[in-house]
Parts: structure tokens; C-alpha cells; sequence
């Protein structure tokens, strides 16, 4: 099913100016952390730092791009069955698990917040090395898959990124974070939509509050076609 684009092209090249590059999409992960304080959902949410050559000073959801290690890396719980059976319709399934790692650990590199199970601390090189030294395993039984979305050809990054959400409640503890973001901010719904946000964020956002009132809620693919955003719902 097609929607209308969400999207503001000229907003969406102030975020991200084009170039004459031609760069292939680079798989990456998201993960948008949702808890409700009094009754109200709040989300957390980071500002990059102004020296950002992509997203500069935009507030996001922590998340960033697949590494090797994600491919291997233990994980103390697997991905619910209906979401692993929704990835692996997109890529194969030890990818799909890949990516589901890669959100968990880009969030605790960016924000020091464990998604994990309580499990003996373990020696290990790369970029997992500080997540199990904390003693965690990566809880990846409680991530949903919310969203997708390719960054617009011409754009000095781009992006095959996968969004996926998961209850604040299951955090497990914090750790140290790496710096990336220049503040670390749960939010009201209402707050967060009135940042500086790119123009993803704010449809994601706008996905997350409609899948808190209505879940099971179809998937959102935004991608570039025929020379704008298009979006469908899977």
C-alpha cells in the first residue's frame, strides 16, 4: 500500500545537501526506546554534535551503521518470530539478526543504556568488548521492527536503516557513552516533535505514536523513486 510522501524536499536537503557522489546504501540500525512516565510516552532521543558532516546538531534516535562483529556476536535472547520473519523478507536471516545487534550495540556506544540480560562478563575484542565487559548480553527478544528507510541517492551519506523500538523497561543498566551525541534526553511525544529534527526522525516519530494506539500497525518503507520520497506500507 502507498501513502502520500511525509516528506519536504527542501527540508530534507537542508538535512543532508546533495553531491554529485554516487554511494551505494550502507546497512545501519536504529533503536527508539519508549517508556511511559505518569501515563505519558516519552522516547529518547540524542543532539548530534554541530561538526557532524551528516546531521549536524539534529536531534535522532541513537543508531549508526553495521559492523562485522554484529555478525557474530551472543546475544542472550533471539528476535520474537514475527519479527525475524518480517526482516528476513528484506535480507537474509543472519543479516537480519546483524542489524538487530547493531541497534542494540550503537545505543549503548551512544547513549551507554543496555538492552540486555544480566550474564557473566566476557573478554572480547572489537567493538562488543565494552557492552560484555559490562556483563549484558543483548536482549534482542524485546525489539519490534517499526520502519525502513533509504537515504535519497546524491547525499554525502546514505543509509539502508532499519528502525526498531523497544519498552524502556527493559533496560537493564548504564554504561559509559562514547561522546557521539551532545545530549541524551528522554522526551514527551509533543516535546520531541517540536525539535530540530531531519525529516526521517520526524516521521518516524510520528510512526511510533501511531503504533503506540494501534499495533499491529503496517511497516513504513520510505525510499527515493522516480525523483521523490515514496513511502509503503508492508
Amino acid at each position: 500500500m502507498r501513502a502520500p510522501s511525509p516528506f519536504d524536499a527542501r527540508q530534507d536537503l537542508a538535512d543532508a545537501p546533495a553531491t554529485s557522489r554516487r554511494l551505494r546504501p550502507k546497512d545501519a540500525a536504529t533503536l527508539i526506546l519508549v517508556r511511559q512516565t505518569r501515563g505519558v510516552p516519552e522516547v529518547l532521543m540524542g543532539r548530534r554534535a554541530p561538526g557532524h558532516v551528516f546531521m549536524a546538531s539534529k536531534w535522532v534516535f541513537p543508531g549508526g551503521r553495521i559492523e562485522r562483529a554484529d555478525f557474530g556476536a551472543a546475544s542472550a535472547t533471539d528476535l520474537a518470530a514475527e519479527v525475524a520473519a518480517r526482516l528476513e523478507r528484506e535480507t537474509a536471516p543472519r543479516r537480519a539478526r546483524a542489524l538487530a545487534l547493531a541497534a542494540v550495540r550503537e545505543t549503548f556506544e551512544e547513549t551507554g543504556l543496555i538492552l540486555g540480560r544480566t550474564a557473566p562478563p566476557a573478554s572480547v575484542a572489537g567493538p562488543w568488548r565494552a557492552f560484555r565487559q559490562s556483563g549484558a548480553l543483548p536482549d534482542l527478544a524485546a525489539l519490534t521492527y517499526v520502519a525502513r528507510a533509504i537515504t535519497p541517492p546524491g547525499r554525502t551519506r546514505r543509509f539502508d536503516a532499519r528502525f526498531f523500538m523497544a519498552d524502556g523497561k527493559t533496560l537493564l543498566a548504564h554504561g559509559a557513552a562514547s561522546g557521539e551525541l551532545d545530549e541524551v534526553a528522554w522526551l514527551p511525544l509533543p516535546e520531541a516533535r517540536a525539535l530540530d529534527l531531519p525529516a526521517i526522525t520526524r516521521f518516524v516519530l510520528s510512526e511510533v505514536a501511531a503504533r503506540l494506539d494501534e499495533d499491529p500497525r503496517p511497516l513504513p518503507f520510505v525510499r527515493w523513486r522516480h525523483g521523490h520520497h515514496a513511502v509503503d506500507y508492508d
